[in-house]
């Protein structure tokens, strides 16, 4: 359960750079947060009952993944009803390629993208440093990427309170940088559920609200491959009966 530890620090680090620095929290980050917050205690339901139960199984793969859908459904609703966030399908800013979804076309987009990368970057915890190495670069990215739209607010107009979102991803980067410290081969702390689909929820939500939809999946093109590669072993398997890994 060290995941606790990155999403605690990063969180703290977020609200004690508001309180010396002054700066308004936004309605659309808090939601960001809640929705961090919802997916970690799912994958920390699911921790403590492998601990409990001292096996590496916890909650029924089936159960957790329709809960997690749910969950990635009404977290994107949340975004749509209780903020201004912008319905388009977009790149690098809300205009590229800027296809309109409507609210409920883009509620279906988003809760696919943010289920899809709490599962991949929960995937990829299985080799000591690899998701939060992985998924430190990306939060770095996001950083970047709030704070050029802070700085050039006539380009990105659709990016909602982007300097709260800078703040958010140098956060959670800097949560990543720390526990890779002790998680980094041999390994003395592990991430668990908690920590994976808590940072694939925060990387999910800031691609939707950074508006960088379709740039995603370069970001976390580790977490790509990952899950690609375990749903195409899966599909030869059930389709084959092959035991064997194919690579």
């Amino acid at each position: 359960m060290g995941g606790l530890a990155i999403l605690g620090a990063a969180v703290l680090g977020y609200l004690i750079s508001h309180v010396r620095a002054g700066v308004v929290f936004s309605n659309q980050t808090l939601i960001v947060i809640g929705g961090i917050a919802i997916m970690a205690s799912i994958g920390l339901l699911d921790d403590s009952i492998k601990v409990r139960a001292k096996r590496n199984r916890g909650v029924f793969w089936k159960v957790k993944g329709v809960v997690t859908l749910a969950m990635s459904f009404a977290i994107a609703g949340a975004l749509v009803t209780m903020t201004d966030i912008d319905t388009r399908v977009s790149l690098t800013r809300a205009d590229l390629p800027g296809w309109q979804l409507g609210s409920v076309g883009w509620v279906i987009w988003a809760g696919l993208i943010i289920f899809a990368t709490t599962n991949a970057v929960n995937v990829t915890d299985g080799l000591d440093g690899l998701a939060a190495g992985s998924a430190l670069f990306a939060f770095a990215a996001f950083a970047a990427i709030s704070f050029l739209a802070f700085r050039n607010p006539e380009l990105y107009p659709a990016v909602i309170n982007p300097y709260d979102l800078a703040v958010l991803s140098a956060a959670f980067a800097g949560a990543c940088v720390g526990f890779l410290w002790w998680n980094a081969a041999p390994a003395r702390i592990f991430m668990g559920d908690v920590g994976a689909l808590g940072l694939g929820a925060a990387l999910a939500l800031l691609a939707l609200t950074t508006n960088t939809h379709l740039l995603l999946p370069i970001l976390c093109a580790i977490n790509v491959f990952e899950i690609g590669s375990v749903g195409l072993q899966m599909t030869v398997f059930r389709a084959t009966g092959r035991r064997k890994r194919l690579f």
